[in-house]
């Protein structure tokens, strides 16, 4: 490593939609440089993506990093790739990453045009005054349009069209130039080798044998294998028991100095202590801590269950493990009556709750129920103000005892591309979501294929359902979807809770907007109808505002035939069996109480309300 001084360094990041050839680019790049031996025709190895859930969905989930050495003009470069995924839901891994480079390819699929996540994550980019290379991806396609990608590329990013590069990953045509123009038009970082030891920790990952191995980039000095270091956050100290590179798999090495980005491990056992953005620097020295990042919020919660109630310790084994992976999700312990012990989760949006939930499955054979996604809402009292996220802890507005002067919700700024065919549909399902300050503009020329940006505000309650797949079934998969917390503004918002012969469900509570109520009602009463099973006695199911009922569904009773055993004689003999089954039905629906079986609740919650 010491043959690589800064001037000889590149860290880069590649920003992209999902699906527009971000990780077989990777891939190309990893060959090139001899990191890793030729693919086999028609494999697609997909080296970076390494979790499961990645190659199954075919995104980026989590952000990795690669180091590769690549000759140019009989010097050797040491190119550091920081994989970023590209989807909303991840925006959090995107900023961290972007902290630890100096440039960023700009790729853009050349059959499907600029999409909304590349333009919010250029914005991100180049606030952090990263140098941009744009580059068009799958130009070997019948159904590219290279010339017209790249006159919307130069119209919203405002980049000139001579710096395109365009190429095909997938063949690998054309990406020699990518490692060419990453050589030439990105900075090499800063640094020196004679500065106190400063390291920008931006990632951690868990091991069970060495603990937390934290991925470092060296801002200044040498970091080497036995230093003491010192968090600038915790405080806590440390030694460096084995140092290195990703080279895509660990490779270790001596020493690492300024400007390059590797790992190390040093018996850090708990991964909270892996604070990302945190500053490490030597014991004894004392240095400025580089700017953090923004600690991330959590948009979505939900409560995940154990579907056997036993298997709660090894459930929450399992969520503490994962979380050491990824820091962003918040938990916190709960209970109901109904499902027993659990978790209340946040996460950054549904995508990452989905993402979630199937890496419990995968890689720890989990089986959970998940509650119905919430969001945190703001309530003001007359003399306080509370955040809520669980629709249990919700105060009952209609009740003026509760002393609740306003409720606020979380909103976000969306935007939405697509092409111009789709608009009305677009904007009707912006509408039929709560939509405000509607506005659309072109991307490119008008035409045939004309594609429109469209921004609005919508609640984000409004959109952690399932808004993200009616967008993509209206629009027939042509819309990409962005969206930025802006806030919270006051809102009509109720508490609707459940009722099963009188006695509410504390875990079917839901918090809805006064215009929705009757729609969602009716909705949920009719699912618990198909789910609950049948009892021997009749069961009113309501839903319920505050004292106010606005929809039910009665389940019939289940009738044995008392008269069966019954042979001849008078009717009455049949009238006093008959009256002495209703007289008993009529004492258990008073006592009566029912069960709710887990996987009632398991098909009330997997499916969507609509």
């Amino acid at each position: 490593m010491e043959n690589f001084p800064r001037d000889l360094i590149r860290n880069f990041s590649i920003i992209a939609h999902i699906d527009h050839g971000k990780s077989t680019l990777a891939d190309r790049l990893l060959e090139l440089t001899g990191t890793i031996g030729k693919r086999q025709k028609g494999v697609n190895s997909q080296v970076l993506d390494k979790l499961k859930v990645e190659r199954e969905r075919g995104i980026t989930v989590k952000a990795q990093t690669a180091s590769m050495i690549y000759l140019s003009e009989g010097k050797k470069y040491l190119l550091n790739l920081i994989d970023t995924p590209g989807h909303v839901d991840f925006a959090w891994e995107v900023s961290r990453s972007l902290a630890a480079c100096q440039g960023a390819l700009l790729l853009v699929d050349a059959t499907q045009g600029i999409q909304a996540q590349s333009i919010s994550v250029f914005h991100i980019a180049k606030e952090r005054g990263l140098k941009i290379i744009p580059v068009l991806n799958k130009i070997d396609l019948a159904i590219a349009q290279p010339e017209l990608v790249a006159a919307q590329m130069e119209s919203t990013f405002g980049i000139n069209l001579a710096d395109v590069i365009p190429i095909s990953a997938k063949t690998g045509k054309g990406v020699e130039n990518v490692l060419k123009a990453i050589v030439e038009r990105i900075p090499p970082p800063v640094g020196d080798e004679s500065d106190p030891l400063k390291a920008l920790l931006f990632d951690s990952s868990y091991d069970r044998y060495r603990g937390v191995i934290s991925l470092v980039s060296i801002q200044g000095g040498v970091l080497r294998k036995g230093d003491r270091i010192v968090s600038c956050h915790t405080r806590k100290k440390y030694e460096v028991t084995e140092l290195g590179i990703m080279h895509p798999e660990e490779e270790p090495t001596a020493s690492l100095g300024p400007g390059q980005v590797g790992y190390i491990a040093c018996s850090m056992k708990e991964s909270s202590e892996a604070y990302v953005g945190d500053t490490l620097h030597r014991v004894g020295e004392s240095v400025e801590p580089i700017p953090g990042f923004k600690p991330v919020k959590a948009m979505v919660y939900a409560g995940i269950y154990p579907i056997d109630s036993n298997d709660y310790p090894k459930l929450e084994e399992s969520i503490k493990r994962l979380t050491l992976t990824d820091r962003s999700v918040e938990v916190s312990r709960e209970s109901s009556t109904a499902l027993g012990q659990g978790c209340r989760l946040g996460f950054l949006g549904t995508l990452h709750m989905d993402v979630f939930r199937q890496r419990l499955e995968d890689e720890y054979d989990a089986s959970v129920i998940i509650t119905a996604p919430t969001v945190p809402y703001k309530v003001v009292y007359h003399d306080r103000t509370a955040i809520v996220s669980n629709p249990t802890d919700f105060p009952d507005v209609t009740d003026s005892a509760n002393r609740v002067k306003e409720i606020q919700e979380p909103i976000v700024n969306a935007s939405i591309v697509v092409p111009q065919d789709y608009l009305g549909e677009m904007m009707d399902l912006c509408f039929s979501h709560r939509a405000e300050n509607l506005d659309h503009r072109y991307l490119d020329a008008s035409g045939a294929s004309a594609r429109i940006i469209l921004t609005c505000t919508l609640p984000l309650a409004e959109i952690v359902t399932d808004f993200y797949d009616k967008l993509k079934s209206r629009s027939s998969g042509f819309a990409s979807f962005d969206y930025e917390d802006a806030g919270y503004q006051p809102s009509n918002m109720l508490k609707m809770t459940f009722l099963l012969n009188s006695k509410p469900v504390d875990a079917l509570a839901l918090i809805v907007h006064r215009s929705a109520e009757q729609e969602v009602g009716r909705a949920w009463v009719k699912k618990l109808h198909k789910v609950i099973p049948r009892q021997l006695f009749e069961v009113p199911i309501q839903a319920a505002v505050g004292r106010r009922i606005v929809a039910r569904e009665t389940l019939s009773a289940m009738r044995a035939d008392v008269t069966a055993g019954l042979y001849g004689g008078h009717y009455e003999r049949k009238l006093k069996h008959l009256e002495n089954q209703k007289e008993s039905k009529r004492k258990m629906k008073r006592v009566g109480s029912i069960d709710l079986p887990q996987e009632a609740f398991f098909d009330i919650l997997r499916t969507k309300s609509s």
